[in-house]
Order: structure tokens, then sequence, then C-alpha cells
């Protein structure tokens, strides 16, 4: 069957968006497309969209042309409805996240995070099902002087379709096993908590086959294995992962502002050197990097 335009064309943060679904027997392949789209859609747009996990096809689409962004999520079609819901989201919110990516904009993460705590704490720990905050945003809460960028959730399998369930309305790209470029295929969903103009994006997932468990894996799928400190915000108990794991992403990314303040967070905690060791070891720096940045540690 022929690839089918659900939604669009559509207009918004300088791009044309369409909504299409391929149909193979059982297997459901919904796509967003996202084109330059001119002065009509308010371009140009400010950035391009591989920061929110987008990428270009092989070839160009039929929908969006040669120079088109595609996200692509693997459903039911019995999902259309949600899928069409997360898909308006996403392009109502995407000029708010180019903004915040490109233009200096700040994410509202505090109150975001508010909302996503008032909304899971209580039913996860009802149930029993595991959760966690990472990346910057976890450093953020034990007092790294850094501006988060995003909210980063680690969970189980169970506790990604749950926690979608929990942020439903918020939700800019469905519950589904999906790409995310950094980390493969997943089953994961995204979201953006707040309003169409202020907000911060909220992410979690775990792999779709987890192979062999990595030591002390941050978004493995298995939260026992992720090493966390306890915290509290608003008069809640959570946890967060230790700042080592955003300070080895940070020493990866050349980001000298953002390590410096993350290892003045590590330093006053207390560093994990078991656990900075296994980080760098698997990470992309060069063995003398690797060295040099486990020395600095000790200082």
């Amino acid at each position: 069957m022929p690839s089918e335009m659900l939604s669009g064309p559509d207009l918004g943060a300088g791009y044309l968006h369409q909504l299409s679904i391929d149909r193979d027997g059982e297997r459901t392949t919904f796509t967003y497309h996202a084109q330059e789209g001119g002065a009509d859609a308010a371009g140009p747009p400010k950035g391009p969209l591989d920061v929110f996990g987008y990428v270009h096809p092989g070839v160009p689409c039929q929908f969006g042309g040669p120079r088109c962004w595609h996200r692509r999520f693997l459903l039911p079609f019995a999902e259309t409805a949600r899928v069409r819901t997360a898909y308006n989201r996403s392009r109502f919110v995407l000029q708010t996240m180019i903004a915040q990516a490109y233009e200096g904009v700040a994410a509202e993460v505090g109150p975001a995070l508010g909302e996503v705590v008032r909304r899971l704490a209580g039913p996860l720990a009802a149930e029993g099902v595991p959760w966690y905050l990472g990346g910057s945003a976890g450093a953020w809460l034990l007092g790294a002087s850094v501006q988060p960028r995003d909210i980063d959730v680690g969970t189980s399998r169970a506790g990604v379709d749950r926690i979608a369930g929990l942020l439903r309305e918020y939700l800019i790209e469905p519950v589904a096993p999906t790409d995310w470029p950094r980390s493969g295929i997943v089953h994961g969903a995204r979201a953006f908590v707040g309003t169409f103009q202020s907000g911060a994006r909220v992410e979690w997932a775990v792999p779709l086959e987890p192979g062999p468990p990595i030591r002390w894996a941050e978004w493995g799928g298995r939260p026992e294995e992720a090493r966390t400190l306890p915290t509290s915000f608003e008069g809640t108990e959570l946890k967060v992962t230790r700042p080592e794991y955003a300070l080895v992403r940070a020493w990866e990314a050349n980001a000298p502002g953002r390590a410096a303040a993350l290892l003045d967070l590590v330093r006053r905690l207390g560093p994990d050197r078991e656990l900075a060791v296994a980080l760098l070891d698997r990470s992309r720096l060069a063995t003398g990097a690797r060295a040099e940045r486990l020395h600095e540690l000790d200082v």
C-alpha cells in the first residue's frame, strides 16, 4: 500500500509539516515530515531539526522533497488518533523548542519538573515502577550551576508506557519503537511539558532489545544498574543519577563551561572514582585525555 498523508500541509516554525502512514500487513509506520516552508511558514527556520532526533532520508521523500526531515514510529494502526495528537502538539511547540536550542531561550525546567513530579511520583510509587532523573536536570537538582536544556527520565520497559500515559496530553512523540540517533532503536517517547510558548522537553526510553548489561548504564532500561543519589524537589523525595554521567558527556562534547560546573559539583559531593573510570573507559575520549580527566577529579 502506498504512503498516505494523514495531516498536512501544516505550517509552523519555518517548516512545512506533514504526517503520513505506511501500512505493510501488520506493520504500520507513522512519519513526521518537516521541510523548510519559507515565509508562509514564518521562516526561514532558525536551525535544523537533528537536535530533536530528526534525520534526513537518503532520497527525496514523497511528501517533503529533497530537504525533508523525518521522525518515524512503528505502531498499530489503531494508534492513529494518538499519533495525530502528538504530531499536532509537536508542531505547535516546535518554535519554542527551536528558540531554546538556537536562540538562547532558557527551558522552563523548574515549572515543567514540578508538573512531571506531580504527575509521576504518586502513581509510580504506588505501582512499584522505578524511575529517576538524570542528565543536566539531575545535576541541577543536586546544586550544579548549569541550565538544563531538557529533562531526562530513566525507568524500566513497563515504566516507559506508564509515564507516557501519565503525560499523555504533553506528548510530542508517541510511545513507540523508534530511532534515537545517538541511542539506536529504542522504545521511548518525548513530551513538551508546559504551554506552547514556554516549558521543557522531557525524554525517556529503554533499548528495544536490551543486550548484555552495561555496568552502571544510565539509560539501559535496568534502573537498578544506574548509580543514583537521593534528593528532593518541592517536598517530594527523588532519585537522580550521579553527576559523573553528565560530566563525562560534557567532556566528550568539549563543553568547558558546563564541564567546570559539573566537576565542581562532583568534587563537592565526593567523586565516585569507580564510576568515573568505567564511564571514561567507554567514552569517545582518547586514552590520554581520559587519564587527564581522571586526574582532574583528584585535584
